[in-house]
């Protein structure tokens, strides 16, 4: 979403040096018109967290009939973004002619590449009577020569994601693979997403990667011996094993994988080049990127 793109990197942020967490990251709650988000990366201290770049937590929001997500046309380049949702619906639209409603449960992987213009709305149904929304939305760097392939949009309904009941505890791979399922979405570099609900007393052993970050959207876990509570993400050491429990009934996501490498972020706009993101902006002031068909008569203009 547009109006979710990240300023400057403001949230608290805590190294957090004791055995196996080496940061913990407390997002901060931005306020988008009545409409709760919590800001979780990028941060000063932690630009990216393997090929994540960014990383936003939305609601959970409640709308009455009338008001809603209503995310005008808006570019991006050189980024693959996800979108997952645990309530509510959103109606994404783009220039490549996609429209497809995301649902609880699915996954949207729009790949911008060289570039492409989307829009996040609601439909008609949705939009005209009380409804709730709360997800995660999130921005992958896609590797240096991946930057500029054709821009392409993936939908992967909930059937298709795999579930694996880890003692009791049922963890859904996003993602690449973990716990020896692998997911169907589209990768272009090692990426971990790993979603999982724990009941007040499970336990569950987290998946490996090269830089891996544990977010709690809800409730609370101990990890080491630290608490954890909603809207804290923990940085975990690399290589080391990792058990986390539920203080009380939790929802948890783990995101991480292995570096693309220096990344600069400007608006929409995610590139290993400053002058590729310059180029961008150019072009969106210009008119350039191709527009939303069904949705092309407003648009976002860049920050001046």
């Amino acid at each position: 979403m547009s109006n979710l793109a990240p300023g400057p990197a403001t949230q608290d942020c805590l190294e957090h040096p004791c055995s196996g967490i080496d940061m913990i990251i407390n997002a901060r709650d931005k306020d988008l018109g009545g409409f709760s988000v919590r800001r979780v990366l990028p941060v000063a201290k932690r630009r990216m967290l393997g090929p994540w770049i960014f990383f936003d937590h939305m609601g959970p929001a409640e709308f009455g009939a009338g008001q809603g997500i209503n995310v005008r046309p808006h570019p991006h380049i050189n980024l693959a973004t996800v979108t997952y949702l645990f309530e509510g619906e959103i109606l994404h639209r783009d220039s490549l002619g996609s429209l497809q409603a995301i649902r609880p449960g699915d996954i949207n992987l729009m790949v911008a590449g060289r570039g492409i213009v989307h829009s996040e709305r609601e439909s008609d149904e949705v939009h005209n009577r009380d409804h709730r929304l709360h997800g995660l939305q999130l921005w992958l760097a896609l590797p240096a020569q991946d930057e500029e392939t054709d821009p392409a949009f993936y939908h992967y309904p909930a059937e298709d994601l795999q579930a694996v009941n880890q003692n009791g505890v049922v963890a859904r791979v996003m993602i690449c693979s973990a716990y020896g399922v692998t997911s169907p979405v589209k990768t272009f570099t090692q990426t971990l997403y790993v979603e999982a609900s724990l009941a007040a007393g499970q336990s569950l052993d987290l998946p490996d990667a090269p830089e891996r970050g544990l977010y709690v959207v809800q409730g609370e876990v101990q990890l080491n011996g630290v608490a954890l509570s909603t809207g804290v993400m923990a940085i975990l050491t690399p290589g080391s094993s990792q058990r986390i429990k539920a203080s009380r009934a939790a929802r948890v996501a783990l995101v991480g994988g292995a570096s693309p490498g220096q990344r600069f972020i400007d608006w929409n706009f995610v590139s290993s080049r400053k002058s590729r993101i310059e180029q961008a902006k150019a072009d969106w002031r210009a008119g350039r990127f191709p527009t939303v068909p069904g949705d092309d008569q407003e648009f976002i203009p860049l920050p001046e």
